[in-house]
């Protein structure tokens, strides 16, 4: 079994930041991609940032310049850093992982829970 636990969501005001992390743990044999995806009430979900296994990243379009992704592969954890924060970044944020656990051969997708993002003054 896997899971994937977020910290760090919470009140913010506008123009502050937020460092999110999410920890994969389990019977974890190796890591792929991971990365964040948000959706706000009344919104579509979109995709916030992913970053591979080598360290490549891509951003949405929304958050470029102002967000950034990392990871420590040897804590199987992903972070986000969000500076410059918005109202309208205000969103449940989950992230995700692809993980090959030990003794299967192919990767599959994993999902947290969730941590809620307020931007408000």
């Amino acid at each position: 079994q896997v899971q994937l636990v977020e910290s760090g969501g919470g009140l913010v005001q506008p123009g502050g930041s937020l460092r999110l992390s999410c920890a994969a743990s389990g019977s974890i044999f190796s890591t792929g991609a991971m990365g964040w995806y948000r959706q706000a009430p009344g919104k579509q979900r979109e995709s916030v940032a992913t970053i591979t296994s080598g360290g490549s990243t891509n951003y949405g379009d929304s958050v470029k310049g102002r967000f950034t992704i990392s990871r420590d592969n040897a804590k199987n954890t992903v972070y986000l850093q969000m500076n410059s924060l918005k109202p309208e970044d205000t969103a449940v944020y989950d992230c995700y992982a692809n993980i090959r656990t030990v003794g299967y051969s192919t990767y599959q997708v994993y999902w947290s829970r969730g941590t809620q993002v307020t931007v408000s003054s």
